[in-house]
């Protein structure tokens, strides 16, 4: 088994990323490598959503993989808490395509 370490770009829109948000992105992204080997980039774009609502804080993450490319975008108080549930919603959507590269 070859160890590629995927790469993940983190974008920031109309605000800079504080270094422990960063830090805290790659964690959780670099985590999803688990589920699914052969990841090959994970792109994370933070962004504030124009809204009076405290839940604005947006995370997208796109991650290529060999057969198309999985996508989660979710909105919510923190930055933090978005990602986390950006996360787990690819990890479901790794271990679905995981099944089905598996049944072939």
């Amino acid at each position: 088994m070859e160890d590629r370490i995927m790469t993940i770009t983190i974008q920031s829109v109309h605000f800079t990323a504080a270094e422990h948000l960063e830090e805290f992105v790659n964690q959780k992204v670099a985590k999803l490598d688990q589920f699914f080997e052969g990841i090959i980039t994970a792109e994370v774009i933070l962004k504030l959503e124009k809204s009076d609502d405290t839940e604005n804080k947006v995370a997208e993450i796109s991650l290529k993989i060999p057969g198309g490319d999985l996508f989660a975008k979710k909105q919510s108080k923190t930055f933090e808490e978005s990602v986390d549930l950006s996360c787990e919603a690819l990890r479901k959507q790794l271990l679905k395509r995981k099944d089905k590269v598996r049944a072939k």
